[in-house]
């Protein structure tokens, strides 16, 4: 059999491709510049191509390189989970656990959420991690996270996914906005009034999925970082907008009583889901986090 890569050499490549430089990456894989240099140098000729391009200014990847890298991703993440495995088959519901969740959802849940982990999975080392959709689904594809707690639709690219609950978009708008009070439906809003998250924010996708703004490239409407902030903006009356029913029951308008709140027609909607890799050994911690949050989104409702 011809001699193959080693995970060590494919994780060289793959920490080069995120910093394109050789002295950040041999500082982030605890090696030596010239360690890292030679094990990229014996894949490319394990490989029988080149890999990355260097000079004094740039590194590159060649595209041989980011097909390479792509796969790589898989196979760490796998043998990451190989090491899991026989931890969970000796010790289930027992070690550390990386848990991404996304910024629409974390502040209406943690606090539930972190009690029952504690309460039914005690030998359980949580570790939470807040990113935008995109971002944590890379992270759980690549390795670093073991779950996410995600809003579909999104593209899981053929993860393993629970989902939890649905829930209904609500218009919330200024009580002043006679417009929006008169509402019944999506078609009667004023879609230049309507506010939203900026991109990235797969919340903003979920809205403008239903909602015909036209061109989304020349759209300069204001666009707030969080939902704090996109309920500022209503409060002053800038728009209206629509949240997650989730976040409503939370009480997160209590301090804003100027503003009102209203179910209409035709309005989007989103799935919570419990996403994971189809190849985690974490089943049983999947299956109970699944349960506990059900759980708390029905004492919610």
């Amino acid at each position: 059999m011809a001699a193959l890569p080693s995970l060590r050499q494919l994780s060289y490549l793959v920490t080069l491709s995120e910093t394109l430089h050789f002295t950040e990456a041999a500082r982030r894989s605890f090696v030596t510049q010239s360690t890292l240099s030679g094990g990229i140098m014996e894949l490319e000729r394990l490989l029988g191509g080149v890999l990355v391009e260097r000079d004094r200014q740039n590194v590159r990847l060649t595209p041989l390189g980011e097909q390479v890298v792509g796969r790589a991703r898989v196979l760490l993440a796998d043998a990451q989970d190989l090491m899991r495995l026989s931890r969970e088959m000796s010790e289930p519901l027992t070690g550390d656990l990386h848990l991404g969740i996304i910024p629409t959802i974390a502040p209406f849940i943690l606090t539930k959420l972190l009690d029952e982990v504690h309460q039914q999975l005690p030998k359980i080392q949580l570790h939470l991690h807040e990113a935008q959709s995109e971002k944590i689904v890379e992270k759980l594809e690549h390795g670093n996270l073991d779950m996410i707690i995600l809003a579909l639709p999104f593209d899981t690219r053929g993860l393993k996914v629970a989902e939890i609950f649905q829930e209904d978009l609500i218009l919330v708008y200024n009580k002043q906005d006679k417009a929006c009070a008169q509402a019944n439906a999506l078609d009667d809003l004023e879609m230049s009034r309507l506010m939203l998250l900026e991109e990235g924010h797969c919340l903003r996708d979920h809205v403008l999925s239903v909602c015909p703004i036209g061109d989304r490239k020349s759209d300069h409407r204001l666009k707030a970082s969080s939902l704090p902030t996109l309920i500022e903006m209503v409060s002053s009356n800038l728009g209206y907008t629509l949240l997650p029913e989730i976040s409503l029951n939370r009480n997160i308008l209590q301090y804003h009583p100027d503003l009102q709140v209203k179910r209409i027609e035709n309005a989007p909607n989103r799935t919570i889901s419990l996403v994971t890799r189809k190849s985690t050994p974490l089943h049983n911690e999947f299956d109970v986090l699944a349960r506990i949050l059900q759980k708390i989104t029905k004492e919610h409702d």
